[in-house]
């Protein structure tokens, strides 16, 4: 994968915690090796090469690559149109961007998938009012919470030209420290809390910037 390509996975769920994930990758194919470590030659037109989204589409997690997960093209209610997503404080848009599965930065070409996991409880659905009449207020709450039980992932897959994922890192970075403390956010009309953003330690592709973040909404923590 190109330097040029940046991958950012957004765990979301009924949950208020997201972990958020975003590598550059070195030069050379997905798996292959650098041939400049190796002695040999690679003009920097390789090494910069930008990606357009019919290459992503190659290169983005696809059906079968995640056991016991369904994979797909999100779809208009999955995603957030670009300006619907503003924050409290300039220096931490980036961040807020990329939490709302926007990208960052000016990339020359994105694609994204939607990847679902169900519990077994959430694939039967709501209780009917029939099973909730025979359950104990407790049973009733537990079974309604778990038909809700399912895990959405929304991954992007970026790519830039000329050095951009580099820079685009790098603003990332910096955004992520200096909103340490949170800031609030308003998406379509919403408001919510993010309480924090913890820098995560990783080693992935040729840079990588993690962070966990914690969100509050609707006085819930």
């Amino acid at each position: 994968m190109s330097a040029t390509a940046i991958r950012r996975t957004v765990l979301t769920a009924s949950a208020v915690s997201l972990a958020l994930l975003v590598t550059a990758c070195g030069g050379g194919e997905e798996g292959g090796e650098d041939k400049e470590a190796k002695g040999g030659t690679q003009s920097s037109a390789a090494a910069t090469k930008t990606f357009t989204a019919a290459e992503l589409e190659k290169l983005v997690v696809a059906t079968g690559d995640v056991e016991g997960h369904k994979i797909t093209k999100p779809g208009k209610a999955d995603v957030f149109a670009p300006g619907s997503v503003s924050v409290d404080k300039a220096e931490c848009d980036a961040v807020g961007q990329v939490l709302s599965a926007l990208p960052a930065g000016k990339p020359a070409a994105t694609v994204q998938r939607l990847v679902v996991q169900e519990s077994e409880a959430s694939k039967k659905g709501m209780p009917s009012m029939e099973e909730l009449a025979e359950m104990t207020e407790k049973e009733a709450e537990e079974a309604t919470l778990a038909s809700l039980d399912i895990t959405k992932t929304m991954t992007s897959l970026w790519s830039y030209e000329a050095d951009g994922a580099e820079q685009t890192l790098a603003t990332l970075r910096e955004a992520g420290k200096k909103c340490a403390g949170g800031f609030a956010m308003t998406i379509d009309g919403e408001k919510q809390q993010v309480t924090k953003v913890s820098e995560e330690k990783l080693a992935a592709g040729e840079d990588a910037v993690a962070w966990t973040v914690g969100t509050k909404q609707d006085g819930s923590a």
